[in-house]
């Protein structure tokens, strides 16, 4: 069916930056903003686009807004560059596994902050586009999160999970003395119940039986 097929070859092109989609660099460092995407049936003359703060995606201008535009004729070629932002280094590559086409942003200001878009359009899924989102926060120093709270709860709720393990364990070793002991005490009983009372010389005594008097 040609709208099915026409859903299939959209989906098959898509762009990630990661599990996460912040990145946190310290002011004059050098940060890396990765990216990579995938395709079920290939590419051929594939264009990707590193824009900051743009939202011209769909035209896919040159403008202001593009720190980094790279080809790539085929899965055996590297990309080639077309045009950066001389603070842009690709560190990429396409010809292993993935198709990685991260860059490194140098000498990161307060300025460069905000918001970095991966764009890809595959010409051999029919100009098919996809892109991915990356928030950059740019801080003069990183701060060292405190994890005491975060320690003293772990710590609370270990200890009584401890706590109520021995508790189960204690309680498992109390029954199973008591059971015990009610065991025995039923021994005791069945085997008393067994004996005949001797004192008193009952029928069925063990005890010794006396000779009849002689006559």
């Amino acid at each position: 069916l040609p709208g099915l097929h026409i859903v299939a070859i959209v989906f098959a092109l898509e762009v990630s930056v990661g599990k996460t989609n912040t990145v946190m660099a310290l002011n004059n460092s050098d940060v890396l903003l990765p990216c990579t995407f995938t395709t079920c049936i290939g590419f051929q003359d594939l264009v990707f686009t590193w824009y900051f703060n743009s939202t011209e995606l769909v035209r896919g201008s040159l403008g202001f807004a593009s720190i980094y535009h790279g080809k790539i004729k085929s899965k055996a070629s590297e990309p080639f560059l077309v045009g950066r932002n001389p603070r842009v280094e690709f560190v990429g590559s396409t010809t292993g596994k993935d198709n990685n086409i991260s860059i490194v942003l140098k000498n990161v200001e307060f300025s460069d902050a905000g918001k970095y878009t991966c764009h890809v359009k595959n010409p051999k899924e029919k100009n098919a586009q996809h892109n991915a989102t990356i928030f950059l926060t740019v801080v003069q120093k990183m701060v060292e999160t405190d994890n005491t709270v975060t320690l003293i709860i772990v710590g609370v709720v270990g200890g009584l999970i401890g706590l109520l393990i021995l508790f189960m364990l204690i309680k498992r070793v109390v029954l199973f003395i008591i059971k015990k002991t009610q065991d025995g005490k039923k021994e005791c009983l069945v085997s008393s119940s067994g004996n005949d009372n001797t004192e008193n010389g009952l029928a069925g005594s063990k005890a010794e039986q006396k000779a009849p008097p002689k006559a």
